[in-house]
């Protein structure tokens, strides 16, 4: 037998579940139930997944990311090289600032050593790397924007208000049909 603490205690939990309403929805296939929140937020998610700002976004980030690779591989492979070249075959990778006093020949060598070096020749790939990239997305952006139809100009209204009424009366007309008062011609 339950004490009359216990009582009330399933008493208050049995009104709090009939006042959530927790298990509505019985579905077939698993014997599993589902919460009305559950199901609710499953909604919730879908409406918001398929909202088109999201789908956009994903399919940009996806084209993007696809895009990256064929810039990078644009500028490592095919620009870098002659601009190389031109500067006097310089490999700005290779470039350094060694911090400990201690003479090396190459960056590999200073690495290994374990020695501070600031690698400006790095940053100067990354930061033309980053110039380049930005010049040619800049040109695959306006070529697209010349590809895109333009949307033809909206041609000129035909109508005009009545001054007097604010009647819709014909552009060309001289006299308002729906109070008689004499209109200016366009």
């Amino acid at each position: 037998m339950l004490n009359e603490e216990e009582r009330q205690w399933t008493h208050e939990r049995n009104r709090i579940f009939a006042k959530r309403k927790v298990l509505t929805n019985i579905r077939p296939g698993p014997k599993r139930l589902r919460a009305k929140g559950e199901l609710a937020m499953f909604k919730d998610f879908k409406a918001f997944i398929m909202r088109g700002n999201v789908l956009d976004l994903a399919v940009a980030v996806i084209i993007g990311g696809a895009f990256g690779k064929i810039v990078s591989s644009l500028v490592n492979d095919l620009l870098m090289p002659p601009i190389g070249l031109i500067l006097g075959k310089v490999d700005f990778s290779s470039l350094y600032l060694n911090l400990s006093g201690t003479s090396y020949s190459t960056l590999d060598e200073a690495q290994k050593a374990g020695a501070p070096l600031v690698k400006y020749g790095m940053f100067i790939n990354t930061v033309i790397d980053f110039v380049i990239v930005a010049f040619v997305i800049f040109l695959v952006i306006r070529a697209a924007n010349k590809l895109q139809t333009h949307k033809e100009a909206s041609p000129p209204p035909a109508t005009k208000e009545c001054r007097y009424c604010l009647s819709v009366i014909p552009l060309k007309a001289t006299r308002c049909a729906h109070c008689a008062s004499d209109v200016e011609t366009a």
